[in-house]
């Protein structure tokens, strides 16, 4: 059973004037548990608006399922996390704080010792009593993911997470997710960086216009790369 569903998505901004913009047009889009999923495509093409509709931070029109549940359910958003390309955290906590709030607020047993991995990992040990507006926009960005992580998802979320990060935390990065849905966790992420996931998605949805134009399996690629597929497509759109 896919553990993320979306059913005929329909996204229009300022529908109904002069400056209406339909953004997504009818996507369907079924991810299982396990699985790394892609969604590229250049500006525009509805990727970030994809996530946040999913997330419930847009109103759109269809059908959006997490773990079963519609995702304006307290019960779907218990079950993902969700990582933004701008952080959203509070100035005036603390990294520590931040980890408190989050723990407190999923109710997640040993939390610390969770979040403790991940400070370690995103180096951030050192960085626990300041508060977020004295972090660097890639410290921010790791904040953010710990948060994400830290209440081990069953789906996780993640739109154009490698802004701001140096390329070993890229790297670092990459590694946790693919380990997240090598344990389970269906991870979607949302780029239009493609190299970055070259190497290590397993199905990608490419987007233009609203549209997915093609659903693409990393082994159906065989000798072309991922980016060469995509500008094949798209003409470089």
């Amino acid at each position: 059973m896919a553990l993320l569903t979306l059913s005929n998505i329909h996204k229009t901004f300022e529908k109904g004037t002069v400056n209406e913009n339909h953004v997504l047009r009818g996507l369907d889009l079924d991810i299982e548990q396990g699985d790394f999923i892609s969604v590229i495509g250049g500006n525009g093409a509805g990727k970030s608006t994809t996530i946040k509709s999913i997330a419930n931070l847009l109103k759109f029109e269809g059908d959006i399922r997490i773990c079963s549940y519609p995702n304006d359910t307290i019960e779907a958003k218990r079950c993902f996390g969700y990582v933004s390309e701008t952080p959203i955290l509070y100035d005036n906590l603390t990294v520590e704080e931040h980890i408190d709030f989050i723990g407190s607020a999923y109710q997640i047993n040993d939390y610390k010792a969770k979040a403790e991995k991940y400070l370690e990992l995103f180096k951030l040990t050192e960085k626990r009593k300041k508060m977020a507006k004295e972090l660097s926009k890639g410290m921010t960005q790791k904040l953010s993911m710990l948060l994400a992580f830290m209440i081990e998802p069953t789906a996780l979320l993640v739109d154009e997470p490698m802004v701001g990060l140096d390329p070993a935390s890229i790297e670092d990065t990459l590694k946790i997710l693919r380990g997240l849905a090598d344990q389970g966790c269906a991870v979607l992420i949302s780029t239009h960086i493609i190299d970055i996931v070259s190497d290590i998605f397993d199905e990608a949805y490419i987007m233009n216009k609203g549209h997915i134009i093609k659903h693409v399996k990393k082994d159906d690629l065989q000798d072309e790369s991922l980016k060469e597929y995509f500008f094949e497509l798209t003409d470089g759109e």
